[in-house]
């Protein structure tokens, strides 16, 4: 690993990460994660915690994974207890991009249920790379508790999520497809249709699941 030792290096690139303009940060970025440096690792997650552009706040990732987990790691379980949802959204994006599973006890049921729906999407995404083996039936138990809500968006986020894990979360489909509430129902059938065919679009699985729960039907063969 390449190492930026001069301490007036380090200040531009420190600085640059602040600059008011976002082609300066995205330029420090790029620098700090072609030439890691430990002295780089708390302000580039301080950061991420409230860079304003997508594509900085991609590069601070990038940058974030260029530096030894044993350093990251500790930051960014740190952050996952922050009251600002974009550093809890930030910080569970980079783990899920180190994806070391030593991240995994932090992945709480509180944050697979954040009210904010990008900490939770990105929870989602997180748990998916970080469960251990043998636990995944639990991990699609806890998100089949999350079927039905927000939009679009974010019931495909979860979807993906879902399928993700493969059949182990036929169970927790089955019994949500069974479930009062009729949002509930169309997703879990919706992704059980996904779960079938990969290919099927979420759009068509989810007007298809809609128009089966309106009829009153389950969607289900036999």
């Amino acid at each position: 690993m390449t190492t930026i030792r001069r301490d007036t290096d380090v200040l531009r690139a420190l600085q640059g990460l602040e600059d008011g303009r976002s082609s300066v940060r995205l330029r420090a970025a790029l620098a700090v994660g072609t030439a890691p440096d430990a002295r780089f690792v708390g302000k580039l997650v301080e950061r991420s915690a409230i860079e304003p552009e997508f594509f900085v706040r991609d590069m601070l990732t990038w940058a974030l994974t260029r530096h030894p987990v044993s350093l990251t790691l500790p930051e960014l379980l740190r952050e996952l207890r922050s009251e600002g949802a974009q550093a809890r959204s930030q910080a569970l994006h980079t783990l899920s991009k180190i994806g070391d599973r030593k991240a995994w006890p932090a992945i709480t049921r509180a944050l697979l249920s954040d009210a904010d729906e990008d900490v939770a999407r990105s929870a989602w995404r997180a748990a998916v790379v970080l469960v251990p083996e043998g636990e995944e039936a639990g991990l699609a138990a806890v998100l089949a508790t999350q079927l039905g809500r927000g939009g679009r968006e974010t019931q495909l986020s979860l979807s993906r999520a879902l399928v993700e894990l493969g059949d182990v979360v036929v169970p927790a489909l089955g019994a949500a497809s069974a479930a009062s509430d009729r949002r509930v129902r169309a997703h879990a059938l919706a992704t059980e249709r996904l779960l079938r065919d990969p290919d099927a679009g979420f759009g068509f699985a989810i007007e298809e699941a809609k128009r089966v729960v309106a009829l009153g039907g389950s969607g289900r063969e036999g």
